[in-house]
């Protein structure tokens, strides 16, 4: 049993120094998993950090957009009312005239014809007279028009209002595409945000569960060094026990041998110098 009892305390024994190896393995991958995560983490903020001054920038430059829109709207309707008073005094100098534009319009159908329908000799040749004849009326009328001072004067108001809409086109779609160009940035950084964030959620993961597992091992740990502990009582009282039975015996046999050297010395024979010494040590001279 006590042969048993010492194999089954060695494996304990075993099993204890492979549990604290695993424990200290598992804590040290739940370290690295937590710095990593912690690396990420710092990763997440920069990134957040970034978004946050790069739509404040992406805000801005969308604003100044609708400024400028705002302006060319205004601007626009500045033209409007340039355009109405020009056509009223074109009606003032043109009494009695086609309106130019109704002439252009003309002018473009009777081209569009020409171009995609299919027509004899004599209607081409007429279709063209008369496309003719329109664009030199419209360049007499539009002579006879500019010539007139106030007409010289709106449609000059007009261009150079035009001219500052198209610049301020420009400089609005400069701000949409500068608007644009960060907005696609965000995109990305939002989707490296995601990517980051999922990895750090593993790593997390990863180490809460080493820590659990190392826990769990360090509980086996414990309770084998206790059982060891319990173990080696038993042990160590079954060999006191046995060398108490084997000192017993060995006294039996000693009692034994000097109560035969007593019986010689009574009959008075002679005895041994380690004779005398046994009887001594049994107690019986």
């Amino acid at each position: 049993m006590l042969e048993k009892l010492v194999e089954r305390k060695d494996q304990l024994e075993r099993d204890l120094s492979d549990f604290i190896r695993k424990r200290d393995e598992l804590n040290e991958a739940s370290r690295i998993y937590a710095e990593k995560r912690n690396e990420l983490n710092a990763q997440i903020r920069e990134l957040v950090s970034r978004v946050r001054d790069l739509k404040k920038v992406r805000d801005e430059l969308n604003a100044k957009a609708r400024d400028i829109k705002a302006e060319r709207r205004k601007i626009h309707k500045k033209i409007d009312e340039l355009y109405r008073e020009l056509d009223k005094l074109r009606r003032r100098i043109d009494r009695g005239g086609r309106p130019l534009g109704e002439i252009e319009k003309e002018i473009r159908r009777l081209e569009f014809k020409q171009q995609t329908a299919v027509l004899t000799i004599d209607k081409e040749r007429a279709l063209v007279e008369r496309i003719a004849k329109l664009k030199k009326e419209l360049e007499e009328r539009k002579e006879q028009l500019e010539r007139h001072e106030e007409f010289r004067r709106l449609i000059s108001k007009i261009k150079s209002l035009k001219e500052e809409v198209r610049a301020l086109t420009e400089e609005m779609k400069r701000y949409q595409e500068e608007a644009d160009k960060v907005h696609a940035e965000i995109v990305e950084i939002l989707k490296k945000l995601d990517q980051t964030r999922k990895i750090a959620d593993e790593m997390h993961h990863k180490c809460i569960e080493s820590r659990k597992q190392a826990d769990r091992y360090h509980a086996e740990a414990i309770k084998t060094r206790k059982d060891i502990k319990d173990l080696e009582k038993v042990i160590k009282a079954l060999k006191a026990k046995q060398n108490k039975s084997r000192e017993q015996k060995e006294r039996e046999e000693l009692m034994k041998r000097a109560r035969e050297v007593y019986e010689m010395f009574k009959r008075g024979e002679k005895l041994e110098t380690e004779d005398i010494l046994l009887l001594q040590r049994a107690g019986l001279i």
